[in-house]
């Protein structure tokens, strides 16, 4: 065992070892403000301590012929030959095609992308970061803003009305106190997006890099965004902005227009509007036709909104009284754990059959195993007293040879005694149960051989046979009874692993809104790890103990009844003590679970973050929060080890109180017919079972203990399950696609608030439908009704079948979506596109080309790095687009054409024969639609085509277009009128066609 772990815990170093010598981050960033590394816990309340005051002499930036790639082996390079001069205080704008290398330009800058050619120059600037896809931690909102600084009541006002986030706060149930969930779940994709700006606002600094915030906004917000932050609030520093979205840079000092990692042009927005490059992106960004490529890759992921209310009121700022928000506490059972645990174990590794069989076989091996010790004592016992005979028969004929009969019961007795004197009783942990075979054995056969030393042969072929037959026995069936008992375990950690891995795949989307992913992998992790590797073990050494005792037990009562009442009264010590000490041994074992989630939670967190945590210099910080959840948990873990070895102790006592009572029981209740065979037995049992007893009850309750890792594994295996169960549709289903939301009301909590109400929509087979309104006005939760991500009453019709009927694998492999927040695995390329195995390596090429990715692609067996860390924002959501494109059709449809100059058009005849739902932000995604919905505290305001909503004046439609502007409002209505003289010949041609 010692070997075992000895190799185990090479194994652990030498991965430690690898891990710390990789190369570390070479930044030259300045260091900026020290941080509070209490200021997440505090949420700020109470440290109004003015920021710093004194700033800095405003900073630029230079590059220098910079090239740098994020592999070393990379045959071209993710930035080439960049040259660029931001002077202090300046607005520079950066767009380029999807993959061009706007971000690595930036992660250049924050030091993230290590440079391999050229020179990077910053002078001392602070700076400050807002990534392309927001990083928020389970904290309340206030305290993602604030990332550890003191609380600035003032600037923190400034900053929330900067980024528009007062209207939130309104919606939001406890304002800004609002507890965030893990990767900000609980929020939409725009508040998301102006809690990382405001972050990043927040912060005193001389450089603001901002990674195209104004994706997840609508038109008006983004306005907003510009006007009253970037060049408001950020007037006086330099600025560098990432964006799509060309209109919002003519007010920049200047711009650079990215391709393939090179700056195609650089200078004010007038001179840039001259290069090819820009005009086409302008295009694409002015007209409808373009924005579809947008509005499908920036659908909302169906993540689950926030329950918030109109009623809602914000949070008063500086508010020190007001409560700290907790996360859902972690389930933790009470009392000790259910023998209906130790029963479900079991049962998952075998039927009774199985179970009965291996309970015979550790009987019967423990029953040879005390018959081969027992049949040694009657041989040893035979030999003793023949030799007695041939003493008396040498005495009688005047032949004396009283030294050497001392001597031979002096040589006797002394290996038996010496063998039983070197057992440590302090040191349970090295006892073998299969050594008291072993050990008696030894014994006895010197005793045998010092006896019949120089004597006559004495006839022992009749005991060797049997005691050689009880040996072959106990080895047989002491290995049978291993092999059947490790089989159990591991089927059992098998079963229990699928079932819990299937529950959790089939899991309500609240149980992902209510616990964080280190709650999930410390189940999978530490606990599964348990029920893996030391569980098993534990189970059979205790149980060998266990059998050993009773075995022992069982021949000292024969040598010696009286021992039975000493042995019974220790037993109930032992027994009371076990039954306090589990007690207690238990809770904390369940607390050391617990406590060990937000371990995981943190670490988690802080990966997924860490260019946001580098670029804020809060490495620090979250050192010291782990740090402080660390101690938690070692305090827990500490308690356990404690309270083990103080039971340890008290067991040694009463072990030692015993050998004492069986010792000098020989003294004072022997008659003088006690033979020495019985007595050695007997000592030597009882020596044994000194450290059988300790080392048994301590394996035993360490079982007891880490019982609660099973436990703990089947709270994961009855998990709230989403009804599945349905009959199947029509076969064919569905031809037509045609939508039907009838008197549809959808809930996230049964006790919070409906977030859609009384919903009744009709879109026809084909239809292009844009659903449009502000921040938690329930649009994606029209997506999550369709997709039953959550509990719903009224009906949602596809082809006139009631989709909550029916099996929910075919309702949802008939519809595709296109997240904003694309989804990719860490396989390779082709299992992204393909992970069903039903398409071809030519139609997989087709729907890339179709996206324009195929160039961006070197092989289908390319792999693709967790999350698509290898790829690009943009490139993962066309992938993603990719993917729905591919599964869109069957592939015999698929059609090889020629490569279209923007995707969107692709796009559009792809899916012309589907229904469509968009989640826009931009208005100008839904102007050609043939249906546009507004909505607004989930109820539908208004529903039809463009250009018919814009002719009410007063209409909700008609003032989001009127908030764009005066040039763009012409621009959409003109888009609108377009797109509704093709839709009137559309419906004229079906009802003739029909007629």
């Amino acid at each position: 065992m010692a070997l075992a772990f000895l190799a185990e815990s090479m194994v652990s170093v030498r991965r430690l070892e690898e891990f710390l010598l990789l190369d570390e981050l070479k930044s030259f960033k300045a260091k900026e403000l020290s941080f509070d590394s209490k200021g997440l816990i505090t949420n700020g309340v109470g440290k109004e301590k003015q920021s710093e005051k004194a700033k800095p002499n405003p900073t630029g930036l230079t590059l220098t012929n910079i090239s740098a790639s994020w592999s070393k082996n990379a045959i071209v390079e993710t930035l080439r030959n960049i040259t660029l001069n931001v002077k202090p205080g300046e607005f520079v704008g950066v767009a380029g095609l999807v993959g061009s290398g706007k971000s690595s330009l930036l992660q250049l800058i924050l030091g993230e992308l290590e440079a391999s050619h050229g020179t990077v120059s910053l002078g001392g600037a602070r700076i400050s970061y807002a990534s392309q896809e927001p990083w928020l931690f389970v904290a309340t909102v206030r305290q993602n803003i604030l990332f550890g600084l003191p609380y600035d009541r003032v600037r923190y006002k400034k900053v929330v009305s900067a980024c528009a986030l007062l209207r939130d706060f309104e919606l939001l149930p406890a304002g800004d106190a609002t507890l965030v969930g893990e990767r900000g779940i609980s929020l939409s994709g725009g508040q998301r997006a102006r809690i990382g700006l405001a972050r990043a606002c927040y912060r005193q600094a001389d450089l603001y890099l901002l990674d195209d915030p104004l994706s997840a906004v609508d038109t008006h917000v983004g306005k907003h965004l510009i006007s009253e932050c970037v060049t408001g609030l950020l007037q006086n520093t330099t600025r560098i902005l990432v964006t799509h979205q060309l209109h919002h840079l003519k007010g920049a000092d200047s711009v650079v227009i990215l391709r393939n990692g090179e700056i195609e042009t650089q200078g004010t927005f007038e001179e840039v509007s001259r290069s090819p490059l820009f005009k086409e992106l302008l295009e694409e960004d002015e007209q409808p036709e373009a924005e579809g490529h947008t509005q499908l890759l920036r659908q909302r992921s169906m993540s689950i909104q926030s329950h918030t209310s109109v009623n809602s009121t914000v949070a008063e700022y500086g508010n020190e009284n007001e409560e700290e928000p907790e996360e859902t506490a972690e389930l933790m059972e009470k009392g000790r754990v259910s023998g209906s645990v130790y029963l479900k174990y079991f049962r998952a590794g075998g039927g009774w059959a199985l179970l009965t069989l291996t309970l015979v076989s550790i009987l019967l091996a423990q029953a040879v195993t005390s018959i081969s010790d027992l049949w040694l004592t009657h041989w040893m016992n035979d030999v003793e007293a023949k030799h007695l005979r041939f003493e008396d028969e040498k005495f009688s004929a005047n032949y004396t040879s009283t030294n050497n009969e001392t001597n031979v019961f002096n040589e006797t007795t002394e290996p038996l005694m010496l063998y039983d004197a070197t057992t440590d009783p302090t040191s349970p942990t090295t006892m073998n149960p299969n050594l008291t075979v072993i050990g008696t054995t030894v014994k006895a056969a010197l005793t045998i051989q010092n006896i019949t030393a120089g004597q006559e042969p004495l006839e022992h072929s009749y005991y060797i046979y049997i005691w050689a037959s009880a040996i072959l026995g106990c080895i047989l069936l002491t290995t049978k009874r291993s092999l059947l008992f490790l089989w159990i375990c591991m089927r059992s950690s098998i079963k229990l692993h699928n079932v819990m891995f299937s529950n959790i795949l089939a899991a309500t989307m609240r149980f992902f809104d209510t616990n964080p992913s280190g709650r999930i992998l410390n189940r999978f992790s530490k606990d599964m790890g348990i029920v893996d590797e030391i569980l098993p073990r534990m189970f059979l050494e205790s149980m060998q103990v266990v059998m050993v005792m009773l075995g022992i037990l069982v021949m000292v009562a024969i040598v010696n009844p009286y021992m039975l009442l000493t042995t019974a009264v220790c037993g109930v010590f032992m027994y009371l003590w076990t039954v306090i000490y589990l007690g207690s041994a238990q809770a904390m074992k369940r607390v050391e679970g617990v406590s060990r989630s937000p371990v995981f939670s943190h670490v988690s967190a802080s990966m997924a973050g860490l260019t946001t945590v580098r670029a804020s210099n809060a490495e620090e910080m979250l050192r010291k929060q782990f740090d402080d959840k660390q101690d938690v948990h070692t305090a827990a873990w500490y308690l356990t080890l404690t309270a083990n070895t103080a039971f340890s102790i008290w067991l040694s006592l009463i072990s030692a109180v015993y050998v004492i009572t069986v010792a000098y029981s020989f003294l004072l209740l022997d008659n003088g017919t006690t033979k020495s065979g019985n007595v050695g037995l007997a000592l030597s049992q009882g020596l044994i079972l000194v450290n059988m007893v300790q080392y048994g009850i301590k394996m035993a309750t360490e079982v007891i203990s880490q019982m609660t890792s099973v436990e703990r594994v089947m709270q994961f295996t009855s998990l709230p399950q989403e009804q599945t169960a349905g009959p199947a549709p029509p076969p064919g289903w569905p031809q037509r696609a045609r939508l039907v939301f009838k008197d549809l009301y959808l809930r996230y909590d049964m006790e919070s608030e409906p977030v859609l109400k009384n919903l009744n929509i009709v879109i026809e087979s084909g239809w292009k439908v844009g659903v449009v309104g502000r921040t938690g006005a329930g649009k994606s939760s029209l997506i999550s009704a369709l997709f039953r991500l959550a509990p719903i009453d009224g009906h949602v019709y596809i082809d006139d079948v009631d989709t909550g009927k029916i099996a929910l694998k075919e309702l949802r492999s008939k519809i595709a979506i296109i997240p904003q927040e694309p989804v990719l695995f860490s396989a390779s390329l082709r299992y992204n596109m393909d992970p069903f195995d039903k398409y071809t390596d030519a139609d997989i090429w087709q729907a890339l080309e179709q996206v324009e990715m195929k160039q961006s692609v070197t092989s289908l067996s390319a792999p693709v790095a967790a999350g698509g860390a290898n790829f690009s924002a943009g490139q993962r959501q066309l992938l993603c687009l990719a993917r729905a494109a591919l599964c869109a059709q069957p592939p015999a449809r698929a059609r090889r054409g020629h490569r279209q100059r923007r995707p969107q058009k692709s796009i559009r005849k792809h899916f012309a024969k589907c229904t469509v739902i968009t989640v826009a932000h931009r208005l100008h995604t839904v102007a050609d639609s043939d249906r546009v919905i507004v909505m607004e505290a989930g109820q539908i305001m208004e529903s039809g085509h463009p250009h018919e909503l814009l002719q009410k004046s007063d209409g909700y439609f008609t003032s989001m277009v009127k908030q764009l502007g005066p040039a763009s409002e012409q621009s959409l209505r003109e888009l609108a009128s377009n797109a509704y003289a093709q839709h009137i010949k559309y419906v004229d041609a079906d009802e003739q066609a029909q007629s």
